[in-house]
């Protein structure tokens, strides 16, 4: 059965009128009532007088479990999904409460936040503090999913609460699009990836020069924050939830800590609290890739149930890796947080009464909503995708797009028993967290170890409430973040994305800068630091992304590496030949399918993994190639090994690296280097002006950067500072 119809927008094939009087209904050539048989018991269709609402129902449940079934060749096989396919069985005949937000309690309103600044045609911003309690029915199968939900403790009315933490950002004379920002560990990180801030600045938001260039709020942008992440740092400035906690449930816990430091002995904080002292057992590993070991000097004891004291063995590294197991109790509701992020926006684009703080004469004033998450907050939107989650519990939908940024094909550790939505998963540390879980692709696909199919976009297409979706990814997640299994099926196969998704990478870049970064130099890392800032095409993907969803205007076609492009490739042939001083040795973070066994986690299998393919300059051939790279001086890398390390994944966490070109073909010739030097690229300075101004010329006509950052990356040529390689 073809996938086609399953992903278009407006699914098409459901859309067909259904014969009123028939007993038994067609889709995509499925007789319910009969042919689905094997899957779902004939009564359930064909011995009801079913309306067509209730009928095209039926067979997006049909379809699911067609979908969700492995591929075991006996007709009987049942599904492996009862709990989901019993949620979708309920959600097409039941109608649910509109119990969302039910509580929104504004604690402060500032009618001319950012100390009275003015963003051009939008005006003065409004800044709004608040919390908003939502409510969820575990009898309403759109809150199914939440693990533990139905163990819960309930309010009177039998609903389970949490209560999360708002700000709004809204201008005097906004466009109407809500721009919600999930925060990332309780932080606002969106003004320094967008608008040229620094990472202190975009957390705070409340200094004048805190938005930084101000792109955002003069576009008219009414921006939103509500914590979700039950494990956040608390800080003044960091957004949280509260959610309840269900006693008396007990499980494995696993704690990993990397100190980074000398301090003897160690104090460190337990993720829940311990149910059984006798369980815990420690151990240490200098690095991810060496085994773990229990010298007589470590030794640990517990201060309370929540703190234990570790003595640290002597001749380690101060980033040794410290891995506590042991049975825990209370977990925290912490899939709640993904609840909340569709339950405020749905509140604020949808509540026309005066418990909106943005509406107004019975309207909200806001048309549409995009949701943006980067780095863990890009995982944690991944993952309300996946778990149709842009359906609010009225059936209606909350984000007409998500822009995913810089999650590579992983998802978060949020909506699990004992769940640690905070873990870092990396090359090195955090690495056997359950982050990097199939499905990794938009489009249904085939888990090639378990056998099971699913997709990012399964759940919403059942409910036509897909988004569009954008997906940023720097060049680090094909190195740190496994993301070529966006774009391939587990078995390593070429998988084009689904027409309402596109895929971009920055190349060249590292997992994050800053705007105002330049190559620097860490001891714990080979080569000098990348300094590649991706904001300019930040800027103008969102701004096509707005016209997607405004105008119905395409967007660029995605920009990521490819089997069929020729641009992923193994790791031994990424680069055509061998860069002097690059230090390469195909060090890479694994795709490893792990099962969280008890002590320990297990790895069942390993998919098969690519990487950007190089060109002779040493950069990736495919994705957004910024004018600094379109024109590029330097190789700019989005991998960094560790110094001094040389394990197959031991790479500097988040770190890109940079190798300038020789000035000179004399100097080049004598290092034996490949790479063009930078006399032979642009013989005069006029001639690397002209280079960049013919690069940003063609990013504007394609509409991956805007007139006036061309403008500022001209300028940026012209004064020698556009290549970053100095302060």
């Amino acid at each position: 059965m073809a996938l086609k119809g399953m992903f278009e927008p407006t699914n098409r094939a459901l859309d067909r009128p259904l014969h009123p009087r028939r007993r038994s209904h067609r889709c995509h050539g499925v007789l319910l009532g009969a042919d689905v048989g094997a899957i779902i018991q004939p009564q359930s269709f064909a011995a009801a007088d079913l309306s067509d609402r209730d009928a095209r129902a039926a067979c997006q449940i049909a379809l699911a479990t067609l979908y969700l079934r492995p591929h075991s060749g006996r007709r009987h096989d049942m599904v492996r999904h009862p709990a989901l396919l019993g949620g979708l069985l309920a959600l097409a005949f039941t109608v649910s409460a509109h119990a969302e937000v039910t509580r929104f309690n504004v604690l402060e309103r500032t009618a001319s936040a950012l100390q009275g600044r003015s963003f051009g045609a939008a005006g003065q911003v409004e800044k709004i503090t608040a919390s908003a309690t939502i409510a969820l029915d575990p009898a309403n199968p759109r809150n199914a999913v939440i693990t533990d939900l139905d163990r819960a403790p309930r309010n009177a009315d039998g609903k389970v609460e949490a209560t999360s933490d708002v700000v709004i950002l809204r201008p005097a004379r906004p466009n109407g699009i809500l721009l919600f920002e999930v925060p990332n560990r309780g932080r606002r990180l969106i003004s320094a990836w967008f608008d040229n801030s620094s990472i202190q600045g975009s957390v705070r938001l409340d200094q004048t020069d805190d938005p930084g260039q101000g792109f955002l709020l003069s576009q008219g942008y009414t921006l939103v924050w509500a914590g979700w992440q039950a494990d956040a740092p608390a800080a003044a400035s960091t957004l949280g939830i509260r959610v309840p906690v269900v006693a008396g449930i007990t499980g494995p816990v696993r704690e990993e800590w990397s100190f980074g430091d000398t301090t003897n002995p160690r104090r460190a904080t337990l993720s829940y609290p311990v149910a059984d002292r006798a369980t815990a057992q420690l151990s240490v590993h200098a690095r991810a890739d060496d085994p773990r070991q229990s010298p007589p000097e470590l030794k640990f004891s517990f201060i309370d149930d929540t703190t234990i004291e570790i003595t640290r063995p002597s001749g380690l590294i101060p980033d040794a890796l410290y891995e506590l197991t042991y049975t825990a109790r209370d977990p925290r509701m912490t899939g709640m947080g993904l609840a909340a992020i569709r339950d405020v926006t749905a509140f604020l684009r949808r509540e026309g009464g005066a418990a909106n703080p943005l509406a107004a004469d019975g309207q909200s004033g806001i048309s549409r909503a995009i949701g943006i998450g980067i780095s863990q907050s890009g995982r944690a939107l991944r993952d309300v995708l996946y778990y149709g989650m842009n359906e609010d519990e009225a059936g209606r939908l909350v984000f007409e797009a998500m822009m995913p940024i810089i999650p590579g094909a992983r998802r978060s550790f949020t909506n699990d028993r004992f769940a640690e939505p905070g873990r870092n998963p990396g090359p090195e540390f955090d690495r056997l967290y359950p982050v990097l879980r199939f499905p990794f692709t938009y489009a249904v696909t085939e888990d090639a170890v378990t056998g099971r199919r699913d997709g990012l976009l399964l759940r919403c297409s059942l409910t036509n409430t897909c988004p569009r979706v954008m997906q940023i990814d720097s060049e680090f997640e094909f190195w740190g973040s496994e993301a070529s299994l966006v774009v391939t099926d587990t078995r390593g196969r070429d998988l084009p994305p689904p027409p309402e998704v596109r895929l971009y990478m920055i190349a060249g870049s590292p997992h994050g800068n800053v705007a105002s970064a330049v190559v620097s130099r860490k001891p714990t890392c080979t080569l000098p630091l990348n300094p590649v800032y991706g904001g300019p095409a930040f800027r103008a993907l969102l701004t096509a992304l707005r016209g997607w969803i405004t105008e119905g205007v395409s967007p660029p076609e995605s920009r990521y590496p490819t089997l069929a492009q020729n641009t992923l490739a193994a790791a031994g042939d990424v680069y055509p030949v061998p860069i002097p001083g690059l230090g390469y040795r195909a060090q890479y973070a694994r795709a490893e399918a792990i099962e969280q066994a008890t002590p320990l986690p297990k790895v069942r299998g390993e998919y098969p993994l690519y990487l950007p393919r190089a060109g002779v300059d040493g950069n990736a051939l495919a994705g957004i190639r910024l004018p600094l790279l379109a024109a590029a001086r330097a190789t700019y890398t989005g991998w960094n090994p560790i110094a001094g390390a040389d394990g197959g994944q031991t790479l500097c966490t988040q770190m890109g690296g940079t190798l300038p070109f020789a000035e000179t073909r004399a100097e080049r010739v004598a290092a034996q280097d490949p790479r063009p030097s930078i006399e032979e690229l642009y013989p005069t300075s006029d001639a690397y002006v002209t280079a960049v101004k013919t690069a940003t010329s063609r990013l504007v006509n394609e509409r991956l950067l805007l007139p006036e950052d061309a403008a500022e990356a001209i300028a940026a040529a012209e004064a020698g500072t556009l290549a970053r390689l100095a302060p």
